[in-house]
């Protein structure tokens, strides 16, 4: 009897759902299969044009837009979500209680320590003093890293002797 019941509770909660994403795959294979073998191959003439929005470009395309743009507006889009779940969080505070102050509370020392890390890699510098900044983080970043790592000349001068009699070096007297 143990197992009927577990076979029918399958069929009743968990057979339509996987049902319906088995059709939702058909159909989605079924319209890009379609497209493909009756869509057009040929680009020419007005098909090559840009055409944005019903209006023909006037002239060239202006320059395009610098990375820091996009990274601000995923930063925006990233941070600005925040509210959406603080908002929800102040629409059931009272019932959610201390937990959920809590789960709140973690939630934004992430989103803080996110801002915090957004803010020491450059993320928040914009325009040409950012630019000049991260230049010179870069450079010196190089610095420590070139300082920090053992050289081969470094290696060679450590395992020589110190008089640099065996080496036949100035002190050892070869000429």
């Amino acid at each position: 009897m143990g197992v009927s019941v577990s076979v029918s509770l399958f069929a009743v909660e968990v057979w339509p759902a996987a049902l319906y994403a088995a059709l939702v795959l058909v159909v989605a294979a079924l319209i890009l299969t379609l497209s493909w073998l009756l869509g057009g191959r040929r680009y020419h003439g007005a098909e090559a044009e840009q055409y944005e929005s019903g209006i023909k470009p006037a002239g060239p395309l202006p320059r395009r837009l610098s990375v820091e743009f996009y990274q601000v507006a995923l930063d925006f889009v990233i941070f600005d979500l925040e509210v959406v779940f603080i908002f929800a969080w102040a629409i059931a505070a009272r019932s959610l209680g201390v937990p959920g102050y809590l789960a709140l509370l973690v939630f934004v020392l992430v989103l803080l320590a996110g801002l915090a890390y957004l803010w020491r890699v450059g993320g928040l510098d914009w325009g040409e003093a950012g630019r000049r900044r991260r230049a010179a983080r870069e450079i010196v970043r190089a610095w420590r890293e070139a300082a920090s790592e053992e050289r081969p000349l470094d290696k060679e001068l450590a395992a020589e002797p110190a008089d640099g009699a065996a080496a036949g070096g100035p002190a050892g007297g070869a000429a």
